[in-house]
């Protein structure tokens, strides 16, 4: 195996298996990983979506789809990995999280030959890009490249539908001790503004800032939509509930969405997006 800082692929045999990844670096592998060890939910679910599932002999906590991800050996937790563990596994790749992920332990296991691949899905281009490269990585071009060809089909198929609808302020809750929300440039943002909703505090400059209550009161969102601790647990709502003056309140405007399919950057993320989109059109028609 070979890890390659960015440079020509002309330069590496037709047999290597070459990709750029989301540090720009190139990721270069003599032949199809055999054994890959994912280090987030998100990973895990983007290489099963891209064919290499079958592969994957390690990951992290909470990587529970596909089904099939829930039987994988676990390697620790996306913010602390078990490094002896993930050695056990004799990985021929290594699927890391740029931003979720310990750098230390990552960089570790770069220094002992391990390739690694950096992976952090942004924007909607950046998960079917994903999709393509992890394709090439574990030999499964076909089923990958048919997967992200559908996801942008039918991610072009919503914003045609919601261009013109008018728009909505949304409140969008990612953690509730501390309250937290996603600024404009989260991917979450994006998927929220297929539907033509519009997320406050969009311009601020942490990806994910720190609010507290009153500053939301002061905004005073036409609707709340929150994650949770789970799929099925969407009591960080009921806090909202007692701010009867509040036009989301008021007007019964509180929606829970099931926090994996808006936040783990996936083809499912559009799951995410028509469920959004519909309570949207709640709003819309309660006006």
């Amino acid at each position: 195996m070979s890890l390659c800082l960015l440079a020509s692929a002309n330069l590496f045999a037709e047999s290597e298996r070459c990709v750029v990844d989301d540090m720009e670096r190139l990721v270069c592998l003599d032949r199809p990983a055999e054994s890959i060890v994912t280090l987030s939910p998100g990973m895990a679910e983007l290489m099963f979506e891209a064919g290499g599932g079958d592969a994957i002999v390690g990951t992290t906590s909470f990587s529970d789809y596909p089904e099939a991800a829930e039987d994988i050996p676990r390697i620790g937790s996306f913010k602390r990995l078990d490094l002896e563990a993930v050695l056990a596994r004799e990985p021929d790749l290594i699927v890391a999280w740029i931003t979720g992920n310990p750098t230390e332990q990552v960089l570790k296991l770069e220094e002992m030959g391990l390739p690694v691949y950096w992976g952090e899905q942004r924007d909607f281009d950046d998960v079917a890009a994903t999709l393509r490269r992890f394709g090439v990585l574990a030999g499964s071009e076909n089923i990958a490249n048919a997967r992200a060809d559908e996801f942008e089909s039918q991610l072009e198929a919503l914003r045609d539908r919601y261009r013109d609808a008018d728009p909505v302020e949304v409140f969008y809750q990612i953690w509730d001790d501390p309250i937290m929300t996603i600024n404009g440039e989260h991917l979450i943002s994006r998927a929220i503004g297929v539907c033509s909703g519009r997320t406050l505090f969009s311009d601020l400059e942490r990806l994910t800032p720190r609010l507290d209550t009153e500053s939301i009161l002061a905004a005073d969102p036409e609707t709340i939509i929150a994650g949770g601790m789970g799929e099925n647990d969407p009591s960080w709502l009921e806090y909202w509930e007692q701010y009867e003056n509040m036009t989301a309140v008021r007007r019964d405007q509180l929606y829970f969405v099931p926090p994996s399919t808006l936040q783990r950057p996936t083809p499912r993320i559009l799951d995410g997006i028509k469920q959004v989109c519909h309570h949207l059109d709640e709003v819309r028609e309660r006006r």
